[in-house]
Parts: C-alpha cells; structure tokens; sequence
C-alpha cells in the first residue's frame, strides 16, 4: 500500500511540474500586436548578395553624424573578416571598401563588430574588434580610407565587443566601457574559442579611456548559474543615470535577461528575466524618442508566430525594466534557414529613418545567406500597429 501510495505522488509531482512547463510556454504567446513588413520588397537594400557558394553573415553597422555607414561583416558562418563597406546616403547604396583593409584582418575569425570612439582631443577613430586571435582589431582614422592592423588585445572570447558605450552619457572624451562574453570551465579557467559544450558563458566589461588603444583587464559583471548569458546591448537609460544591459540566453531554456548598473558599471543588479516579447538573440537598438526604443534581435519566444525571424520589438524603457511586454513588434524579415539570421545592424537617421539590417536566406532559393537592410519609419509602424489592433 505504501509503495503505491509514493508511486501515486510520484504521477501526482510529475503531472504538476508538466501543467508548470505548459504553462510557461502558454506564456510565451504575444499579447501584444505584431506588425508585418517583412514581405515589402521595396523596403529592402541587399548590401551583399549571397551565392550558392558564399555565405554572407554576421554583421554590425555603425553610423556618423552625418548618417554615413559603415558595415563589417564575414564570410562563412562565424567565418574569416575582410568585407567592408560605407554607404554615403544612408544606406540606400553602398561601396566596397575591403581593398583598403590590412592583409591581416582577412586571417580574423567570427563576427567582426565597428564602433565609432572619439577621443578627448576631437580625433575620431573607427574601430574594428573581431574575435580571433584573441580579440583582434585593426583601425581608422580617416572616415574608412585608411587601415591599420594593431596588436590583438590578448582577451579570451567567443565574440568580441557587442556593446561599446560612453562612460559618461552623451560625453565623447576618449571613455568607453565595451562588453562581451566568455567562456568559463568547470574549474574556473577562462576559455577562448572552445567547444560550446565546455563551461558557461558570462557577461564581462573592459574599459578604455584613450577612445580604444588600450583597455583594462575584462571584469565579470553577468552571470547566473544554469543559465548562458551572451552577446550583451547595453545602452544608458534616459534619464542618463543608468546602465541597461540586455543580454542573449543561449541555452534557450528561458526568456532573454536584463541587468542594470547605478553608478556607471561598477556594480550591477542580478541580472531578471525580460518579458517574452523581448526574448531572442543579439539584441541592438536606438532610442527612437524620449522614452521609446526600437530593439531589433532574432525571436526565439517558444511558440512565437514570428520565432527563428529577425524582428524587432517597440516599447519604453520601463518596460525592458518592469519586464511588459511593450507597444508591440514587428517582423521585419522572413528567415529561410530557420533561426540563422540576426546580429543586427540598426541606426536612426536624421529625417527618421529606421534601418534593421541583418545576415538571412532571404528568398527560398540555392543561394546562401546575404547581408539585407529594411527601411521604416516609426509613424508607418505605429499606424500599422493601430491597424493590426483593429484587426485583433
């Protein structure tokens, strides 16, 4: 009778802890409008075409005061570096600029990502960090024209900088705090470029005060056990008294998850679950008004209409904080090759142009991926959403 009795229990725990996972992912439905432009083709700027024989991907953008473009990308799935380009207009044509890089920067290996850093002085430099050899990078100075390949900054990673911000907001003087992950084995050593299944990822930040020639040793600031934080977009809050820090959870057992730093990145909160809304990979956005933001990632919410596509998702900054679900979100590109797509570029232009760009198989065809942009503005969004609420 005992025996049966814990047998009972035991079906009794089992069924509960399943009602629990059901549950959970019930939750993972939109509950808020989502907007679908990824079919206007009259939207889309291929940048870089794939082939069946060439694989575009991994991009970041990053763009000057004057809406010029710069782009970086590589060949392969986390394949070598090399391609280049600048668009003068926005993005609506582009120019290949790869011949003017150092012969080197085509051995760098995995996701090349270009920040523009000022120093105190004025000088703008570009930069470009790439993961391999132990965070390489080479720079600029001159608006892409000229290259230099500089010593690799000795950093174990599996990406380098996602993420590099002013250390104070809105201040150009030569300080940054840049962010990325690593790899971290059982036994505590700091791993670079290992096999996914040896250690946990983490969330570190290095600091430059000479707009990036040099950095301090990385700082663990994210980490959570059971849990692969990665590919960190940190951003100051509005009020400027912040630091937000979304950041990729790559086992996908849960949502997405969000830290927060008060006195500029010397300390942070323990990094909480965002809404499912925002749950995907790589995230980057721009703040799109006083209180508003555009984020664009990869969706990977379980049983999201929209899950494996490059999407982008609107709300406030209260929201990432209290963990809403937000306005709502967009599809901006159909993906072809499931949840290989993302590593998004965005930028604001001046006359409020919003530009999603991403690696995908945009078409159901034999060519691999290509480098794809889609162009919006934030009032089409808005009414498309109201639309899309009328429709509900």
């Amino acid at each position: 009778m005992k025996r049966i009795l814990l047998k009972s229990i035991r079906i009794l725990v089992r069924s509960f802890a399943l009602s629990v996972l059901v549950a959970s992912l019930a939750t993972a439905q939109e509950t808020v409008p989502t907007v679908d432009i990824s079919q206007d083709a009259f939207r889309q700027v291929v940048v870089a075409a794939g082939t069946p024989d060439v694989y575009q991907g991994h991009p970041y953008l990053v763009k000057n005061p004057d809406d010029s473009l710069l782009l970086v990308w590589n060949i392969g799935h986390g394949g070598y570096a090399g391609p280049i380009a600048a668009s003068e207009d926005g993005g609506l044509t582009w120019t290949r600029l790869d011949s003017n890089a150092p012969e080197g920067f085509r051995k760098h290996k995995n996701c090349p990502s270009v920040y523009r850093l000022v120093a105190a002085d004025g000088k703008v430099w570009h930069w470009v960090f790439t993961s391999q050899p132990w965070t390489a990078r080479i720079v600029n100075g001159d608006g892409g024209k000229t290259w230099e390949e500089k010593e690799p900054l000795g950093f174990a990673n599996v990406m380098a900088f996602s993420s590099i911000i002013p250390k104070r907001p809105g201040v150009q003087d030569g300080c940054y705090i840049g962010f990325f992950h690593r790899r971290r084995a059982a036994d505590g050593t700091v791993l670079n470029e290992e096999p996914p299944e040896k250690g946990r990822l983490e969330v570190v930040l290095s600091e430059t005060n000479d707009a990036g020639f040099t950095w301090s040793e990385p700082r663990l600031v994210g980490f959570v056990d059971g849990r692969d934080l990665c590919e960190p977009f940190a951003f100051w809050s509005p009020s400027g008294d912040e630091i937000c820090c979304l950041m990729r959870e790559n086992s996908h057992k849960d949502r997405s998850m969000v830290m927060f730093s008060q006195d500029g990145g010397e300390s942070w909160s323990i990094p909480k679950k965002t809404s499912w809304e925002l749950t995907g990979d790589r995230h980057i956005g721009v703040s799109v008004g006083e209180d508003r933001y555009f984020i664009a990632f990869r969706d990977q919410a379980p049983e999201s209409k929209t899950r494996g596509h490059f999407v982008g998702w609107v709300g406030s900054y209260e929201d990432i904080k209290e963990g809403r679900p937000g306005e709502y979100r967009v599809k901006l590109l159909h993906s072809f090759s499931g949840s290989d797509c993302g590593y998004p570029g965005v930028a604001l232009l001046s006359d409020g142009t919003v530009i999603a760009l991403t690696y995908i198989k945009y078409r159901n065809d034999d060519n691999k991926h290509s480098i794809v942009e889609t162009r919006f503005s934030m009032d089409e969004l808005d009414q498309k959403a109201e639309e899309t609420r009328g429709v509900e």
